[in-house]
């Protein structure tokens, strides 16, 4: 069962979303929360395998609060996915590098909410359709400048080429046509590289991707 704390100052909001999420066999609304800091002390508490979060929300906003869960060491295995009324919101880029899985937009489909919520839980990055290389493309225009704190001597000369490949926006699929290997090994590439570097999941690759210098602004294509 995938337990999941719903994070809304918007009462109307959380009752959406948990009617959806309670309705489904594998999934269930363990908590709610109407501002930051309940956010906070909610997931402490119940330790949910989700955490639902509104960005813009009273006493302490979603970026604040999923920087405390992801700077708590007990808390690593919780999945933060921010709720944002706009694609590209300000703070998303920043919530990414605080240790988000990923976004949606509040008119998300009710089956694409649900599949964000499965696959974040089995590690994968979540952003919504269509927008994932127009996020990078800005994250990269934002990134700072590469720095040496990222260590990436431990990596093959595969694992580098994969890593910069997952930087600029492409999945498995497309990583194994490029490389022409399965998809299956692809996957395997991608979650060795997660383990080697500590990634929480494959946004944080990506935010390591740029910050280590090995994918730049303008990569894309």
């Amino acid at each position: 069962m995938i337990r999941v704390l719903l994070a809304d100052d918007q009462s109307l909001v959380r009752a959406g979303f948990k009617a959806l999420l309670d309705a489904q066999s594998d999934i269930e609304v363990a908590g709610e929360a109407a501002d930051g800091e309940e956010a906070v002390r909610a997931v402490r508490e119940l330790r949910p395998d989700v955490a639902l979060m509104d960005i813009r929300m009273p006493l302490l906003d979603g970026l604040a609060a999923t920087r405390r869960i992801g700077a708590d060491a007990d808390l690593a295995a919780v999945k933060v996915v921010m709720l944002t009324t706009f694609e590209l919101d300000e703070y998303v880029f920043e919530a990414i590098r605080s240790g988000a899985s990923g976004f949606l937009v509040k008119d998300t489909e009710p089956a694409e909410l649900l599949r964000a919520v499965r696959a974040v839980v089995h590690g994968d990055a979540l952003l919504s359709p269509g927008v994932t290389r127009r996020l990078i493309a800005e994250f990269a225009a934002r990134s700072k400048e590469p720095t040496a704190a990222v260590p990436l001597s431990g990596l093959t000369e595969r694992e580098r080429e994969v890593m910069a490949l997952v930087g600029i926006g492409l999945s498995n699929a497309e990583i194994a046509r490029r490389l022409v290997v399965s998809p299956l090994t692809a996957k395997t590439h991608v979650s060795r590289t997660m383990v080697k570097l500590g990634a929480r999941d494959r946004a944080q690759l990506v935010v390591l991707a740029y910050e280590s210098g090995l994918v730049r602004p303008g990569w894309l294509g």
